[in-house]
């Protein structure tokens, strides 16, 4: 009879991430929960290291999804309006610039959340695997911009000008445009990004923009490799 071989079962380069980042939590400190399909095994490994530790920790979600994660492995939750600066933040992200830190987020539409919480962290890290770091930001990935609904239109003819090249996101599992938490729209726009810093408040500055993608105020970037996991910093 012949013998089946071992099936071989490979690691997840992010987990390895995740528990380099669950290093910089101590005791006491109120945690930015980030969100994605990363941040989720964060939250994930982060409740039950609160669990098994019996740490005094307190998490600030930045999305529905973070929130319901949270609950579920038992991290306590408060809000900016109670902790107005954040310990530390941890969030994923869609594309990183190996060099500068810079990162692009909003793939799952919820980065002004994202935004406003990150940047109110004393330290913001981001966890990713190998897959997400470029040469030069926005390569792969467009620049989403959360858009009040009624200025589409208008946010679009200013892109435009920009020598920018913006669709409006559509959603999958619903006739119509992606909605946010927050009820507006999302423009996914590719431009050329080689001032990150400029774009972020140029974008911004169109009226109608709520929050866009960019994040330039990265501490550190963990990236998870499948042996170990590499810390970055500017």
């Amino acid at each position: 009879m012949a013998r089946k071989k071992a099936v071989k079962v490979e690691a997840d380069p992010r987990l390895n991430a995740v528990n380099e980042a669950l290093k910089f939590i101590k005791d006491g400190m109120i945690v930015g929960l980030g969100s994605g399909t990363t941040a989720n095994l964060f939250i994930a490994e982060l409740g039950k290291k609160i669990s098994e530790e019996g740490l005094n920790v307190f998490g600030v979600p930045t999305s529905f999804e973070s929130r319901m994660m949270a609950i579920q492995y038992g991290i306590p939750l408060v809000s900016l309006d109670e902790y107005g600066e954040l310990d530390i933040a941890v969030d994923g992200a869609d594309e990183v610039n190996k060099e500068t830190l810079n990162v692009i987020k909003g793939g799952g539409g919820c980065h002004t959340q994202e935004k406003i919480i990150d940047y109110c962290a004393k330290e913001l890290i981001i966890i990713v695997d190998e897959s997400k770091l470029v040469d030069s930001l926005g390569e792969n990935t467009p620049v989403p911009l959360e858009v009040l609904p009624f200025a589409y239109s208008s946010v679009l003819n200013e892109l435009l000008k920009m020598n920018s090249a913006p669709s409006i996101r559509m959603a999958d599992k619903k006739m119509g445009p992606v909605i946010t938490d927050n009820g507006n729209m999302i423009i996914d726009v590719f431009i050329d990004l080689n001032n990150p810093e400029e774009v972020e408040k140029q974008l911004n500055n169109i009226p109608g923009v709520v929050e866009n993608g960019i994040f330039t105020k990265v501490d550190k970037v963990i990236v998870g490799k499948s042996d170990k996991a590499e810390i970055l910093k500017k």
